[in-house]
């Protein structure tokens, strides 16, 4: 049975309910929770060396092959085409789209800082990104993007229209991830995409889907001391996870707004406009 969510993501396993849960976290990326909000880290400093070190190495072997080809049609007979020009030029063709895969991923692991955290409040039912915006999913991209590498993505999305997914990695190490399909007030027509939990082995990605919707329901199965930073920590969470990272201040301050007239005087005050 194909996902409800149109257009349906590649790679897509499941779709998942929303609701509360009764599976506790079992999981290590909740880094702060308190009575208004909850925030989960989505990046792992290891991995993230590990990927820009393998992102960075395949770019060096890419130019190496791209100029290569130059160097070989500046020597190349031109006055008949073999079957070896050919393969040449296929494999020229595949690494310039490799190259246009992997740049970005460079660029996304270079210039994501502290966990790239995501809020969620539950008392508004607003949800806050601030990740760099090569963070997703999006393959074409305008050319000008890539002079852009410290380019982030900022936003406030309603926990209504958002909806978890299960996709799978393809691959026989059986990994799946966790996708927030952000889609029109009440539709299934997908408009964007916001990673949530990256490649877990087998089931072991629900659990974070499971936690944030008892969390938002209200739910005591959502310990809101599971986390890194206990309850009464929030100062040095912020200071770890978010002071310098560019979070914008009214944002910052709705994280405990306690309702949506509060949320609308911070906006006020800051003069945000929708």
């Amino acid at each position: 049975m194909p996902s409800k969510y149109r257009p349906q993501i590649f790679g897509w396993f499941g779709d998942l309910d929303k609701g509360p849960y009764s599976v506790p976290l079992h999981d290590d990326r909740l880094s702060y929770a308190n009575n208004n909000y909850c925030a989960f880290i989505r990046q792992d400093l290891n991995d993230q060396i590990f990927y820009a070190c393998l992102s960075f190495f395949s770019i060096i072997c890419g130019s190496v092959i791209i100029i290569g080809f130059f160097w070989l049609l500046v020597h190349h007979d031109n006055s008949k085409i073999e079957f070896i020009d050919m393969i040449v030029i296929f494999c020229f063709i595949n690494c310039c789209l490799a190259m246009y895969y992997v740049i970005p991923k460079l660029y996304h692991n270079l210039f994501s800082r502290c966990g790239s955290p995501i809020i969620f409040n539950r008392k508004t039912g607003k949800v806050y990104v601030n990740e760099s915006d090569f963070f997703n999913f999006k393959f074409l991209r305008h050319p000008a993007v890539f002079l852009q590498p410290k380019k982030r993505r900022i936003k406030e999305y309603d926990w209504d229209d958002l909806h978890g997914v299960i996709i799978h990695n393809m691959s026989r190490n059986a990994l799946t991830s966790t996708v927030l399909m952000v889609c029109q007030p009440g539709t299934h027509q997908v408009i964007d995409h916001i990673m949530l939990d990256p490649i877990r082995a087998g089931a072991g990605s629900t659990f974070v889907w499971g936690w944030i919707n008892s969390f938002m329901f209200f739910c005591d199965v959502a310990n809101i001391d599971d986390g890194e930073y206990k309850s009464d920590q929030e100062a040095e969470f912020k200071a770890h996870r978010i002071d310098g990272q560019g979070w914008p201040e009214w944002m910052i301050e709705a994280f405990n707004a306690t309702s949506l007239e509060a949320l609308a005087e911070i906006k006020q005050r800051h003069n945000i406009t929708e």
